[in-house]
């Protein structure tokens, strides 16, 4: 197998503190570097459909939600990881150019629905296939097999450090 320059960093810190276990730094620098690549490639992929990657994310959480393609804007914030204060910000820009419009919600009139506009459904189908393939380009040398072993690991890792947030969470807790 081929070195590439994370073997590299590893190998000098290895001749320095050979006491050391680098082997968890070696996923995780390669994991860090590909997110860079990764977020490059699907910023690059959204040009064409002249999306920010921020817009694409929130259009794509209302289109995964079936028909009416809509969520509480404090729902549309967990699905994208964002604070309601973030999320009424670009709520606004993405109302502003049409992609989403905002109704009230009939059971909770502190709420607000956010649905996902003629428009903004257009733009968000053509995305996808732009992300898709752009994913697909980035992981062309491996087959099927090697996808889902490394979607697996992947999985695994994700879960782990969401339990190991919430451990953390809950031991901050008064």
């Amino acid at each position: 197998m081929q070195n590439d320059v994370v073997d590299d960093i590893l190998n000098q810190w290895s001749a320095e503190r050979p006491e050391l276990d680098t082997a968890p730094l070696g996923v995780v620098i390669r994991v860090m570097t590909l997110h860079r690549s990764f977020l490059r490639e699907a910023t690059r992929a959204l040009e064409p459909v002249g999306l920010e990657l921020w817009e694409y994310d929130v259009l794509s959480a209302l289109r995964r939600q079936g028909d009416p393609f809509a969520l509480p804007a404090t729902g549309l914030a967990k699905e994208t990881d964002l604070s309601s204060g973030a999320m009424t910000n670009r709520i606004d820009r993405l109302e502003d150019r049409g992609f989403v419009s905002r109704h009230a919600d009939e059971e909770d009139r502190r709420s607000v629905i956010v649905r996902l506009t003629r428009r903004g459904r257009k733009i968000i189908d053509e995305a996808i296939q732009h992300r898709l393939d752009a994913a697909d380009a980035g992981l062309r040398d491996l087959d099927s097999g090697q996808l889902k072993q490394l979607a697996d690991l992947l999985r695994t890792v994700v879960i782990s450090a969401e339990r190991v947030r919430d451990d953390e969470s809950a031991a901050s807790e008064p």
